[in-house]
């Protein structure tokens, strides 16, 4: 496998059940991002995408996204030697423009400190799917006004070049915590043909035998695009 996507759910739940803010189950979701990152490293997974605040995120109550963006500055800035140690790149994916100025600027410190390694962490904050296929139709609309591009030569290749990273394979498998039998807005695009996992296991809880379940299944499946 080259690239295990997750939506990590159940933070909020986990809290909830040992009588503590919605932060805290937040918090404890980070840890499981530290745990997680270095279960892909030990398994040779390149590329590791993480759901980490969508579009629709946004609607939240402020205190607890401002707790969010409190805790992925604080994240980062923990984490950031850990990255380097471990020799993971950092990648953003969405819609960087609406998070606050300070976060914006240690994502974009990271991202840069990081950017010569292989391995890939990608986080996508303020991310939809749909918002990044309509992102792409727009940059294709501009450069067929532009007279740069025949929009008879538009196919998904050429749609693909137009998403925020063109450059990063579709994942092979796609985890869900939580137990919700949905992709919530997930890598529309690049999950045609991915392969899903869905376990009821909280995210703060996932552990690396639950890990070892969703990479076990994977090596189950058959996969055909479509084929025989």
């Amino acid at each position: 496998m080259e690239h295990l996507a997750i939506i990590m759910d159940g933070n909020g739940r986990w809290a909830k059940a040992r009588g503590l803010p919605r932060s805290e189950g937040h918090r404890a979701g980070g840890e499981t991002v530290r745990r997680v990152l270095g279960f892909c490293r030990d398994a040779g997974i390149r590329y590791l995408t993480l759901y980490a605040f969508s579009v629709e995120n946004w609607k939240r109550p402020k205190e607890e996204v401002d707790a969010l963006m409190g805790l992925l500055v604080a994240y980062l800035a923990g984490e950031e030697s850990m990255l380097h140690k471990h020799q993971v790149r950092l990648r953003i994916m969405g819609q960087k423009d609406d998070l606050p100025e300070a976060v914006q600027a240690e994502l974009a410190r990271v991202e840069a400190a990081t950017a010569q390694y292989e391995r890939q962490l990608i986080l996508c904050l303020s991310y939809g799917g749909r918002t990044e296929i309509v992102s792409a139709a727009k940059r294709l609309a501009k450069a067929v006004a532009a007279g740069e591009l025949d929009p008879e030569a538009i196919d998904e290749a050429t749609f693909t070049q137009h998403l925020y990273l063109p450059d990063v394979p579709d994942p092979d498998l796609i985890v869900r915590t939580s137990g919700e039998m949905r992709l919530s807005n997930f890598l529309l695009w690049q999950a045609s043909y991915a392969e899903l996992y869905v376990t009821p296991v909280l995210w703060p809880d996932f552990d690396k035998a639950d890990f070892d379940a969703a990479l076990a299944s994977f090596g189950k499946r058959e996969r055909r695009y479509g084929g025989v």
